[in-house]
C-alpha cells in the first residue's frame, strides 16, 4: 500500500493568521502535527503547540528556514488585500515559494484556489490569477494537490459576513446582473475538511480538485436563504444596467473598510463558479454540507 504523502516532515502553513488558515491551525494540531507557521509578525501568532518562523513569500530569502525539514506546505496566501498589482505580487510570491519548495525537498504544496471556467475569457482578473498561481506552484516540479472553491459560507468569511450587513440593513436592495450568477458556494467546514483529508492521499502527481456544496445558487439566492433564516423580509429589485463596479461602489457605503477587496470579488462574481469535475467525490469520503445547512452553522 502506497504510504500517504502528509505522513512524514513538519507541515508547513502559510496565511496562519488569515481566515482558512487560522481554522485550519487548531486542526493539524489536534492531528498530532509538527506544524510551523510562515509569518511576517510572529508575534500575532500565538497558539501552544505551534511554531512560528518570521518570513514573507515576496522575500525569497526568508524561505529556506521555514522550509527546511517540511514535508507537506500549505499555501493559503492571497495578497489581493495587500497590493494594488495582485497579480503581479501573487505571481512572484508562487514562484518564490515554488522554488524554496523544490530546494527543501518538499514533497507536496497544498493550495486552496478559486472555480471558474478557464477557457472563457471574461474570466475576471481575481480569478485568472488564482488559477495562475496553482500552476506556477508546479513549475518546479512540486506535486501540487489545487482545491477550487466558490464562495466559502462561514462566520467571519468576507463573502458571508457582506451576505450578513447586506440583509440585515437594507431591507430593500439593488439586484445587479451579477447577484444571479450561478454559485457552488460550499461551507467553511467542508473546506477544512478536504484540506486535512489532502495530507493522507497516496503519492503521485499534482492534481486539480473542484469542490463545493451539492446546490447550485446565486448570491442572491444565498441573501434570500440567509434572509429567510433570521426571519427577516427583504425585496431585491433588478437592476441590469449596474456594472460589477458600480455595484462594488454601493457596496462601499456598507463595508467601506474592505471596498477594494469588494470591488474584486464582485468582479469574479459574474463568472459562474460551479462544479464540472466531480473527482473530489470520488478520491474523498467527503460529503459536503447543503446550502441551508452551510448558512445555519455560520448563524449559530
Amino acid at each position: 500500500m502506497t504510504e500517504p504523502q502528509g505522513t512524514t516532515g513538519t507541515v508547513l502553513l502559510t496565511g496562519a493568521t488569515g481566515y482558512v488558515g487560522g481554522r485550519l491551525l487548531p486542526r493539524l494540531l489536534a492531528r498530532g502535527l509538527g506544524v510551523r507557521c510562515l509569518v511576517r509578525d510572529p508575534a500575532r501568532l500565538r497558539i501552544a503547540g505551534a511554531q512560528a518562523v518570521k518570513g514573507d513569500v515576496l522575500d525569497p530569502t526568508s524561505l529556506a528556514a521555514a522550509m527546511a525539514g517540511v514535508g507537506t506546505a500549505y499555501y493559503l496566501i492571497h495578497l489581493m488585500a495587500n497590493s494594488r498589482d495582485f497579480e503581479s505580487a501573487d505571481r512572484d510570491a508562487a514562484r518564490n515559494f515554488a522554488k524554496a519548495a523544490r530546494e527543501a525537498g518538499v514533497k507536496r504544496i497544498l493550495y486552496l484556489g478559486g472555480l471558474g471556467d478557464e477557457s472563457d475569457p471574461r474570466l475576471s482578473k481575481h480569478l485568472r490569477s488564482r488559477h495562475e498561481v496553482g500552476r506556477l506552484l508546479g513549475e518546479t516540479g512540486v506535486p501540487v494537490i489545487e482545491f477550487r472553491a466558490s464562495i466559502v459560507i462561514g462566520a467571519g468569511s468576507f463573502s458571508f459576513e457582506l451576505i450578513r450587513t447586506l440583509t440585515n440593513r437594507l431591507p430593500l436592495m439593488i439586484f445587479p446582473r451579477w447577484l444571479g450568477t450561478p454559485v457552488q458556494p460550499i461551507a467553511i467546514d467542508d473546506v477544512l475538511a478536504y484540506l486535512l483529508a489532502a495530507l493522507d492521499l497516496p503519492a503521485g502527481p499534482g492534481r486539480v480538485f473542484e469542490i463545493g456544496c451539492p446546490d447550485v445558487t446565486s448570491y442572491g439566492g444565498l441573501i434570500r436563504e440567509y434572509a429567510r433564516q433570521v426571519g427577516k423580509r427583504r425585496v431585491l429589485i433588478p437592476v441590469p444596467v449596474l456594472t460589477p463596479y458600480l455595484s462594488s461602489l454601493w457596496l462601499s457605503l456598507v463595508t467601506p473598510a474592505r471596498a477594494e477587496v469588494g470591488r474584486i470579488l464582485i468582479e469574479g462574481l459574474r463568472n459562474s463558479m460551479v462544479v464540472r469535475d466531480p473527482s473530489a467525490n470520488t478520491a474523498f469520503d467527503i460529503r459536503p454540507m447543503t446550502v441551508t445547512q452551510a448558512i445555519a452553522r455560520a448563524i449559530a
